[in-house]
């Protein structure tokens, strides 16, 4: 038998691990966070902060020290579909902006946090193994990247938030259900010389998608995505057709070439997924519990969530006020709650498909109603649910908003036939 020396043992310290652990904490918990890298350093990533995302920074006391970065706010979601543009605001109740802080600024940001909360932080640190007894896991075994002798640590629960391709979740191999294979392919680089006025811009055009969204020092993050099957016809000359997606909008390409590229293209294929997220001695929070297309940028603030449901679990059962199945059992059901309505409105986007004619209508109904349009902005940013948005009474609203009577922007029948979205 060994002593616990942790409470809890945090696999990975980017956005779901260091808030998990800072949280855990924050209530007077024994927390160890452990991650390969150092940091400052990158990793793939849109790092768009939706108003929900911001409004946790705000209640972790955190909003300062991001804004202190210089990072712009994004006050506007504008989505191109060709013969039109919606253009309306992301606000939540409780944060009224967006901003996409680069991850060598973000991540360094929570795992300080963290450390000033009372966790103790060991970066370059890989783990092997996990510690398991009688079915359980009660630890870790690993080593640092400049001593690799092999430690041993243990603990009352091991976090995995090893992201993507955790290693947690590799070795204990939960169970994952509403799988879908991967849909997009998608690529960006910074530019410098490309001013956004504080929008989020997203374009639609057939088989493919681009958007663009300001950043930290005066740079904007351009992506382009193309259907998963050209994966491998189009990876033979990435930047041929990075650039022409981008012509497909003739002003915003006008306005590129003003601009000059700081950065090589990166970019990600990414599998769809919810896990089992807790088993006897373990919990999965952020990536490595759930996963979803890129092209409505969810991560970040779905870490954060996460971080907010398990540590409040844990707490519980620490505290011995419910049992550890009890309490995990309702953090998968509620977030489950919360994300399958975006996870299925992801995927539906990620397919690059021309829509039935009722959503042609009903977005070229949208056009016009700033109401409407503000709406349809929030449901990409996570704020409402795309559940609300496309629920019967609310459709039948916008549409007989449109007919009521024929004004401007609003689009005849025909003039539907020949756009996708």
């Amino acid at each position: 038998m060994h002593e616990d020396h942790y409470d809890a043992i945090v696999v990975g310290a980017r956005c779901a691990g260091s808030s998990t652990a800072m949280l855990l904490a924050g209530y007077g918990y024994r927390v160890l966070v452990v991650d390969r890298s150092t940091f400052p350093s990158d990793t793939i990533s849109t790092h768009l902060i939706h108003p929900p995302g911001m409004a946790a920074l705000q209640r972790w006391g955190l909003l300062d020290r991001v804004l202190a970065t210089g990072c712009p706010p994004i006050d506007t979601y504008a989505f191109d579909f060709g013969p039109f543009t919606l253009a309306g605001s992301p606000a939540a109740p409780e944060f009224p902006v967006a901003y996409a802080p680069r991850r060598t600024v973000l991540d360094a940001l929570l795992v300080d946090a963290a450390a000033e909360s009372g966790a103790e932080i060991r970066e370059g640190f890989t783990v092997e193994e996990l510690i398991t007894e009688d079915g359980a896991v009660v630890g870790i075994r690993g080593h640092g990247k400049d001593d690799r002798r092999t430690v041993d640590e243990h603990s009352r629960v091991v976090v995995g938030a090893d992201g993507l391709h955790s290693l947690v979740a590799r070795l204990l191999r939960p169970e994952q259900y509403h799988e879908h294979p991967p849909l997009l392919c998608g690529y960006y680089a910074y530019w410098s010389g490309l001013p956004m006025g504080g929008r989020w811009e997203a374009y639609d055009r057939p088989d493919r998608a681009f958007a663009a969204w300001p950043t930290n020092d005066d740079l904007t993050l351009v992506i382009a995505g193309w259907p998963y099957r050209e994966f491998v016809a189009n990876k033979k000359d990435l930047e041929g057709n990075y650039l022409q997606t981008l012509e497909l909008a003739p002003r915003f390409a006008g306005r590129l070439r003003a601009a000059t590229r700081e950065a090589r293209l990166v970019g990600a294929v990414v599998p769809n997924y919810l896990r089992t997220p807790y088993g006897p001695g373990w919990v999965l929070v952020g990536d490595a519990g759930h996963n979803k297309d890129f092209v409505t940028a969810q991560g970040i603030q779905d870490a954060f969530q996460d971080a907010e449901l398990c540590a409040t679990a844990l707490h519980e059962t620490f505290s011995g006020e419910r049992p550890f199945d009890a309490a995990l059992g309702e953090y998968q059901a509620r977030r489950d709650e919360r994300v399958l309505p975006m996870y299925e409105f992801t995927l539906e986007l990620a397919a690059l498909e021309s829509p039935p004619p009722e959503l042609r209508r009903l977005l070229a109904a949208v056009h016009g109603n700033q109401e409407a349009t503000d709406q349809f902005a929030r449901v990409n940013a996570g704020v409402e649910s795309p559940a609300a948005f496309f629920a019967p009474d609310n459709v039948e609203r916008i549409l007989a908003a449109a007919e009521r009577p024929p004004g401007r922007g609003q689009l005849t029948g025909r003039s539907t036939r020949s756009w996708t979205v």
